[in-house]
């Protein structure tokens, strides 16, 4: 039996809340398939901070008291190793990427990733995602009814393949982006997530098997990706605004570049995170916007402030009402459940806890924001509530935090707003059918329940 030491006082046990010490199949599975009641009921059951253990992961201390996640945000990162935590993704992106570099390694590669996401660097892409949204939009409206997940993946792969990449539609273009679907697509059913919890189950045994069909989709993808980068440094085509470019271009402070095999795994990376993690944030704003009706009308008395096709878009993404519509669209249902998990290499003290080396540190995002302490009536839709108060870091973290925060937050929530902006001056929506939606998982991510059905408005 797991077991965490705390002092001895008059007030506390001497045991930390143990909410299993057994990797039972039953109890991964329940957390895969209804994560959200799995972590509801777990959190009930034994508090802000106890210790939980499944297959492909060491012992692992959930914790979700803003005070604890504080302390794990702000210690030394050296404290920790976040690569080996977090391991069960190394098949989507490869060993090089940021996600699993720890110490002076990921300091460096955070330092030459950051900049294109964030200043002036973005504002050039405000108008491209505008233009994007319009071209994608274009055949739904025409058929009067749509589901919103779709569309929504499809202008964030449009932007990606432009803004990331400077891809000008043709022939890679379009193999980049079927191949890219394929791929992406695979984890979407539920039961090839199961491959990512259980390592085990990884075995190509042919392109007639789902992980043997993976492995060939990511092959291809990533010679894709290899040819690019190939063509690109030939013509030493470095000048584009594009992401591509900025890192083909991007030096350390000894000079040196990332080599050819850093640079895929890292442009993977940003297709698979900025893909399908904006589309369904886009796809929830969607249904709440339309779902109550109060929303969408503060954002359109708003918006009818301005005049969107003058403003500049780094504007428009600081409007008040609309930025506390995203911050409560990524509150409520977050994409990700948990942040990066953390892997102790010494010993610690956690709220009064002694915590070994070798326990995993695992942030759960969703329960963290269902405080009602922090926010009254977690459950209902009130984007109000951050235009009333501020939150910190660790009381709101849909991005993770520390030295692991996402470094495409900034673009993400970017888009995220220019998207909707445009949708709501351009077309007049309603929801298909009037109802709740919940959601369900989409690999390592989590959607809205059929995508979100909108239909145009009669005038």
């Amino acid at each position: 039996m797991l077991q965490l030491n705390k002092p001895s006082t008059p007030q506390s046990t001497n045991q930390l809340p143990n909410g299993s010490s057994k990797a039972s199949t039953f109890k991964m599975l329940w957390a895969i398939i209804k994560p959200f009641q799995y972590l509801e009921t777990m959190h009930k059951r034994y508090g802000d901070l106890y210790l939980d253990v499944f297959s492909a992961f060491p012992p692992t201390l959930i914790i979700s008291d803003p005070q604890a996640i504080e302390k794990v945000f702000t210690l030394s990162p050296e404290l920790f190793l976040s690569g080996p935590a977090n391991a069960i993704l190394q098949p989507l992106f490869g060993s090089t990427a940021i996600l699993f570099q720890d110490g002076e390694p990921h300091e460096k590669k955070r330092k030459l990733l950051m900049p294109p996401f964030h200043g002036e660097r973005m504002r050039a892409y405000g108008q491209q995602i505008h233009d994007i949204t319009l071209q994608v939009m274009a055949e739904p409206i025409k058929k009067r009814r749509f589901t919103a997940r779709p569309v929504m993946q499809e202008i964030s792969l449009r932007v990606i393949l432009k803004a990331v990449f400077g891809l000008r539609e043709g022939e890679r273009y379009e193999k980049i982006r079927s191949t890219l679907i394929e791929y992406l697509d695979f984890f979407n059913i539920p039961l090839n997530a199961t491959f990512l919890f259980f390592p085990s189950l990884q075995k190509d045994l042919g392109a007639w098997s789902p992980w043997g069909r993976f492995v060939r989709r990511k092959k291809i993808l990533l010679e894709l990706i290899d040819e690019e980068i190939k063509e690109r440094r030939e013509q030493q085509n470095f000048t584009g605004e594009d992401i591509m470019s900025l890192l083909l271009s991007a030096r350390d402070e000894e000079g040196q570049a990332m080599n050819d095999e850093e640079l895929r795994n890292e442009l993977l990376a940003l297709l698979f995170a900025g893909h399908e993690t904006t589309a369904l944030a886009l796809s929830w704003a969607l249904y709440w916007i339309h779902y109550l009706p109060e929303v969408r009308e503060k954002l359109l008395e708003e918006l009818s402030t301005i005049n969107i096709s003058e403003v500049d878009p780094s504007e428009i993404a600081r409007l008040p009402y609309l930025s506390a519509v995203c911050s409560e669209t990524l509150r409520l249902y977050p994409v990700a459940l948990f942040t990066f998990s953390r892997l102790l290499q010494e010993p610690m003290e956690l709220m009064g806890y002694q915590i070994p080396q070798g326990i995993g540190l695992a942030i759960p995002i969703y329960i963290t924001h269902q405080r009602p302490e922090l926010y009254p009536e977690p459950k209902k839709f009130k984007p109000e509530r951050f235009l009333e108060r501020q939150f910190s870091p660790y009381e709101y973290l849909p991005f993770g935090g520390g030295n692991r925060r996402c470094i495409g937050a900034a673009f993400a929530l970017f888009e995220m707003k220019i998207v909707l902006v445009t949708i709501l001056t351009n077309y007049s929506l309603a929801l298909a059918q009037q109802k709740p939606i919940l959601p369900v998982r989409r690999g390592i991510v989590f959607a809205p329940a059929g995508g979100v059905r909108l239909k145009v408005k009669d005038n």
